[in-house]
């Protein structure tokens, strides 16, 4: 018994081997870098499906891993030429942000794309995608590259400012650093909207100044919101946006007041109604006032005027005048028009026109808040509208200040770049 029972023994023992040999085998079968099933030992096919192809054959990425200064018109683009997409994970990070980027898988799975059709400047961006082959091989790609940096950009300097509160002729402007070659493209990126809703429409000043407004002034209590979507647009060759900012503005009581040159007085009409009459004085015969609507830009407590900056200069090249405290001085022109306190001429309001083209109201030294122009000043906003009326002089162009109100309707909608 002893005898056949080691007889017994070795036979177990040598199944034992014989099952853990075919279990090493299966295992080699399994572990391969692959992880397709296929041995790669000598050649040998045990899974019976094949040396897997490289995941780059498999998941076509575009642009190429590690691509560097691709320019915004560059496609991004995954594809598998059979087989499907199981995921696509697209990331971009820019100015110390990460954000995902959305897109779209065609209806066979075939091929993704971003639902923005450029590519964003000064960014990396990381792609992870995951597909299987057409016999159901799973493969992975991560790839990464990172797009143009511009050296030129430019931007747009907003009128009004965020947040304020401003008169019912206000015009939104835009003044851009750079002269803007592709004004449709700049003009698309920029959105001018209101609550309640009204018609606004934009028109271009050259090509570097953009403005916005409605037909007929802004009526009181209306919300404005600009959007600016400048960022990455081309607006002249090799010259890119840079601002991506949304800011918004509240309209308050409408004021218009009308200043006649001939009567030497200025009607103040607060929501229609006349609140005052204020005696003025305007452009003397020789250096006369613009005809026309102006609007407030530019509310100063105290200014200096020097006539040697507006073209007023004497033959030693000193301006004509050069007052270092103008009280109450609001800005009606880029040109130099201003309707202001005055307290060096007493005795011409009301009476005779004197001045090198500005308005002025009675006031004192130092600016007194009982005068004429310190309670002007104290009731107005920037966006008011002054229009001068019966002055022999030519009417303001639309784009000196805020002029833009000189234009009619159709020749304003005319200026837009976008046909």
């Amino acid at each position: 018994m002893r005898h056949v029972t080691g007889r017994a023994r070795r036979a177990r023992v040598a199944l034992t081997a014989v099952l853990t040999w075919a279990g090493l085998l299966a295992g080699a079968a399994g572990c391969t870098a692959d992880g397709t099933g296929g041995t790669g030992m000598g050649g040998i096919d045990v899974g019976g499906l094949g040396k897997p192809p490289a995941p780059e054959e498999v998941i076509r990425i575009t642009p190429d891993d590690g691509d560097k200064d691709v320019r915004p018109g560059g496609k991004l683009r995954i594809r598998v030429p059979g087989g499907r997409l199981e995921s696509v994970k697209v990331v971009k990070y820019q100015d110390a942000q990460e954000s995902p980027v959305p897109g779209r898988l065609s209806d066979d799975r075939l091929t993704w794309e971003p639902d923005a059709a450029k590519l964003a400047l000064a960014a990396r961006y990381t792609v992870d995608a995951v597909a299987l082959d057409g016999q159901g091989r799973r493969s992975a790609r991560h790839t990464t590259f990172t797009t143009y940096v511009p050296e030129e950009r430019f931007i747009g300097y907003v009128t009004p400012e965020n947040r304020s509160v401003v008169g019912t002729g206000m015009i939104v402007s835009l003044e851009f650093n750079r002269e803007i070659g592709n004004r449709a493209a700049v003009e698309r990126a920029v959105h001018v909207t209101a609550k309640p809703p009204v018609e606004i429409r934009p028109h271009w000043f050259g090509g570097g100044r953009l403005d916005f407004r409605p037909e007929r002034y802004w009526k009181p209590g209306t919300q404005v919101t600009v959007s600016l979507r400048l960022r990455d647009i081309e607006g002249a060759p090799g010259v890119y946006g840079l601002q991506h900012r949304t800011f918004s503005f509240t309209v308050g009581r409408s004021q218009v007041s009308v200043v006649d040159a001939a009567r030497h007085t200025m009607e103040v009409r607060r929501d229609g109604e006349l609140l005052t009459t204020v005696p003025i004085t305007a452009g003397a015969p020789k250096t006369t006032t613009y005809n026309g609507r102006m609007v407030v830009t530019e509310m100063l407590e105290v200014t200096r005027m020097n006539g040697a900056t507006v073209g007023f200069k004497k033959k030693n090249g000193n301006g004509e005048y050069d007052i270092p405290d103008v009280p109450h001085a609001m800005r009606l022109t880029d040109s130099g028009t201003f309707l202001h306190g005055n307290y060096w001429a007493p005795d011409v309001f009301g009476r005779v026109n004197v001045s090198h083209g500005c308005v002025g109201l009675r006031d004192v030294k130092g600016g007194g808040s009982d005068t004429p122009a310190g309670w002007f000043f104290d009731r107005s906003l920037v966006g008011d509208v002054v229009e001068v009326v019966h002055s022999n002089d030519k009417k303001v162009a639309p784009d000196n200040g805020l002029g833009g109100w000189n234009m009619g309707w159709e020749e304003w909608k005319a200026g837009s770049a976008v046909k």
